[in-house]
């Protein structure tokens, strides 16, 4: 957890180092002691970040208007306690040894992946913002070697961090506007994670529905396979619901993508998303803005929210 950067020791970063000491620390006690630890700490943040908690609530009312307001409060509760045992998961995985992560887990589909490694194309793995992010990735890693798109952090020591923390498990981390190095990887046939599952405004997006709602969705998914052809298909990360251990899927291949229409090509990349999520929607981060942009103003979802319920 060291860097050879000094200006990073300055006061602008003091807060930055408190917190990742803190998950550090965290994560040298025994894995059933964070599980605990993670949802009290997830109560707190649902009682303390309320602008967070607001925007959860909009978009379960949203995606979820078949249950009840009851039923749509217990699931907010439970998103923020696996969001805050995500925390934990993640500085578990960056910082603890194979050893310390013993817990059962089990890979299902993996035909899938090989079928699709077999045509030497490289292969695009449709990943979304699970609380397991970076767990799952960690775990997958055990049976293949996976290479993983991202987004620059804001903050430049986190942004260090991160990358640090992944490529002690992964291949490499690909910077999602560095084009060429995501064809390099394809071109050595090698599998790359890419989640495409957030609002990042309406520049290069599409509307499509995600869970029936429009979400402006981004078509470089479609660019990304059309770099070398590469079969891409959907990878889901869980805990296991009695926090015994994690359970990993890989779906089938998407026949016939990209098709060459956006609309129909983002569609059905939300489709994968959502069978995903729905494996268990409270272990997904809908703390975000995913309805973020809208035809009638930015945030208008978010400043306008549903009111019925069933």
């Amino acid at each position: 957890m060291t860097t050879n950067n000094t200006h990073f020791f300055s006061p602008k970063y003091w807060l930055t180092w408190v917190g990742l000491s803190i998950l550090y620390v965290i994560s040298y006690l025994p894995y059933s002691t964070q599980i605990i630890l993670g949802k009290s700490t997830g109560n707190l943040m649902y009682r303390l970040f309320k602008k967070r908690r607001h925007i959860t609530e909009v978009n379960i009312q949203l995606c979820f208007p078949e249950k009840s307001a009851i039923e749509q409060q217990l699931l907010v509760r439970q998103i923020f306690q696996n969001n805050a045992i995500g925390m934990f998961e993640t500085s578990m995985s960056w910082w603890r040894s194979d050893k310390f992560l013993s817990m059962p887990v089990s890979l299902k589909g993996q035909k899938y992946l090989d079928e699709a490694l077999s045509q030497n194309k490289g292969v695009i793995l449709l990943g979304a913002h699970f609380s397991t992010l970076d767990m799952g990735g960690r775990l997958l890693a055990r049976f293949y070697n996976v290479g993983a798109m991202y987004r620059k952090h804001n903050n430049p020591l986190m942004d260090i961090i991160i990358k640090k923390g992944r490529e002690k498990h992964l291949d490499q981390t690909i910077e999602k506007k560095n084009l060429r190095g995501v064809l390099k990887a394809l071109r050595n046939n090698q599998v790359v994670w890419y989640a495409p599952d957030q609002d990042f405004g309406p520049k290069h997006s599409v509307y499509a529905p995600f869970f029936n709602v429009p979400a402006a969705t981004i078509t470089a998914t479609s660019r990304f396979a059309k770099l070398n052809d590469s079969p891409i298909l959907m990878f889901t990360h869980h805990r296991c619901h009695d926090d015994s251990g994690y359970e990993l899927e890989l779906f089938p291949v998407i026949e016939n993508f990209p098709s060459g229409d956006d609309v129909q090509d983002a569609t059905r990349i939300n489709q994968e998303l959502e069978k995903g999520i729905l494996k268990d929607p409270s272990q997904y981060m809908w703390v975000h803005r995913r309805f973020k942009t809208h035809p009638e103003g930015k945030n208008f979802l978010y400043r306008h929210p549903p009111r019925e319920h069933k």
